[in-house]
């Protein structure tokens, strides 16, 4: 047992600390974002599964109670395998920190869902206000796209069930209608992939831990990364310069060519478009994501392979 909850520990570490460092150096993700968003969850699994596993370990070797749900099914000589009556000091205070992880996660993932809900109900509240001719009002709207009185020219989607998407009047008369076919088909690329979850996951893990390169790069690759799936969701439907001008046209007066920080992912984005790199080719593509879905595994050979070995 001392010997898995070791093993998992080295796992976690090099998932949560040179691989992430590593990956953001890479350029490949941004040639094929969808990719890369599969590489980071994959990673992110890991970790999670390392702490889960070797929690459980850890509370059967620390409590009988545990330990007797745990292995109750198992035979004798599988829960000897784990020798679990010779676990040292330090697994007791390992499981305990595991413990504490576990419930601020838990704590974290609902803040960041009660306060996405929040946020959703204000957005609704505020549409309402500023679109009162509605006939039946926002929440019984069926329509997918709702059309918003603004002058500013903007376009978003709203999570739910169906997801709806906004435009306003701006983007309208400013936007040929390829364009706004363009920002249209962005928008439904964040909704059909359902991005909002995969966001709100990222900032959880963030905000819970921001000391833990893992989740801090990955909340910032997520957010950057989906909206590069989005623009290339767009980009094959449309065209890479259409949604390229598109892009320019609805952010132009927050200033999309600006150096400031908060505009930089926007002038990249344009970049992108305008000089389009190849994407990763079918058996790389195929490589990536076997290996990073073989990743996660790991965490769970190490935790069952004294049961395997006994029974073998």
């Amino acid at each position: 047992m001392t010997f898995c909850l070791l093993l998992l520990s080295a796992v976690a570490l090099t998932a949560a600390v040179p691989a992430p460092r590593a990956l953001t150096r890479a350029a490949w993700p941004e040639r094929d974002p969808v990719v890369g968003l599969w590489v980071w969850q994959c990673l992110v699994a890991t970790v999670l599964l390392c702490c889960l596993t070797a929690l459980v370990l850890g509370a059967a070797a620390v409590f009988q109670t545990v330990r007797d749900h745990v292995f109750a099914p198992a035979p004798p000589a599988v829960t000897a395998a784990y020798d679990l009556s010779a676990a040292p000091v330090w697994a007791a205070a390992l499981t305990l920190l595991l413990a504490c992880g576990a419930a601020w996660t838990t704590a974290m993932l609902t803040r960041e869902l009660v306060e996405a809900r929040r946020r959703r109900g204000q957005a609704h509240a505020h549409l309402r206000e500023r679109a009162p001719d509605l006939p039946a009002g926002l929440p019984e709207a069926r329509g997918p796209l709702l059309v918003l009185e603004d002058e500013y020219p903007d376009a978003w989607w709203m999570p739910g069930h169906p997801p709806q998407l906004i435009v306003t009047t701006g983007a309208l008369h400013r936007l040929t209608d390829h364009q706004l076919d363009a920002v249209l088909t962005h928008e439904r690329g964040h909704a059909r992939a359902r991005h909002n979850w995969l966001l709100h996951l990222s900032t959880a893990l963030a905000t819970g831990f921001p000391q833990v390169p893992l989740f801090s790069h990955f909340c910032d690759q997520t957010h950057r990364l989906v909206e590069l799936a989005a623009d290339d969701t767009a980009s094959r439907r449309c065209g890479h310069l259409t949604t390229a001008l598109a892009l320019i046209e609805l952010n132009q007066h927050r200033g999309v060519l600006s150096c400031a920080s908060t505009h930089r992912l926007l002038g990249e984005r344009v970049d992108r478009l305008l000089e389009p790199q190849p994407r990763l080719g079918p058996r790389h593509r195929l490589l990536t994501t076997t290996v990073a879905a073989l990743v996660p595994l790991l965490p769970l050979l190490i935790t069952f392979a004294p049961g395997l070995t006994a029974l073998s």
